[in-house]
Order: C-alpha cells, then sequence, then structure tokens
C-alpha cells in the first residue's frame, strides 16, 4: 500500500478534543464484543487502527482501563466535557491507536476488513461485503 498524506480528522461531540491521523490506517475492523456494545451503544464498533507515531492529539483527554477478556488491558481515552471515546490503546499491541470511525470527518477509509467476537453479533446484523473472521 502506498503511503499516504493525506490526514483525517476526528472530533468529540463538543469539539473539546481532537484527533488527526496521517496516511492510511494499518487496518479496519468490526468489533461486537460487549464493551464495545457499551461502550457505542450500539451493536458493534467499528474502528480504524493506525501506528502511534501517525496520531496527533489535542485538548484534553481522561482515560478508563478494564482488562479484556484475554487478559489484556484495554485504555479508552474520552472527551472529559462530552464522553465521546476519542481513542482506544490495547497492552498486547502498544505500537497502534485505535480512532472510532465514526468521529472522523472524512468519510473514505477502507470498509473494514474483519469482524471479531462474532458470535456476539446479532442475529439481524448483516454485512454486503466479504469481511473476514477471527476469532
Amino acid at each position: 500500500m502506498a503511503e499516504s498524506n493525506h490526514t483525517r480528522s476526528a472530533d468529540c461531540a463538543c469539539g473539546q478534543a481532537s484527533v488527526r491521523c496521517q496516511g492510511e490506517p494499518v487496518r479496519t475492523s468490526i468489533c461486537h464484543c460487549f464493551e464495545c456494545q457499551k461502550r457505542t451503544g450500539s451493536v458493534f464498533g467499528v474502528q480504524a487502527r493506525f501506528n502511534r507515531e501517525q496520531v496527533s492529539i489535542s485538548g484534553d483527554l481522561t482515560r478508563f482501563s478494564r482488562l479484556a477478556e484475554s487478559g489484556n488491558e484495554v485504555e479508552y481515552s474520552f472527551c472529559p466535557s462530552c464522553g465521546t471515546t476519542m481513542l482506544l490503546s490495547l497492552s498486547a499491541a502498544p505500537e497502534f491507536l485505535v480512532v472510532p470511525l465514526g468521529l472522523f470527518t472524512e468519510q473514505d477509509l477502507p470498509q473494514p476488513s474483519f469482524s471479531v467476537y462474532e458470535e456476539r453479533k446479532h442475529g439481524w446484523v448483516k454485512f454486503d461485503c466479504e469481511i473476514e473472521s477471527i476469532r
């Protein structure tokens, strides 16, 4: 994949915090785990993974950590004013930052290439594109 100098903007609901991502994401994915369902208030989360050096952050963020079923730590960074989740980081992959797709102003990110925790996917959720299922 050719490197891109394209910068994408991701902003919280109130505008206090923002994330800028330079270049293309390492991947985009869908997660059906219960925690992503809680985090989004929807039936799955969709996110883009970037190398840490591709991401710059402005504004204040509050952090919350939890242990995933895998035993690895997941840290959420969110706006303390409006509660928007801006970033996720994973102890198992410290070189990456994960940005929820719905935050981006641009709608030109690649479609998700795989889906995780499919055993928790709601039965009525269907996708019209091919997505690899990883368990």
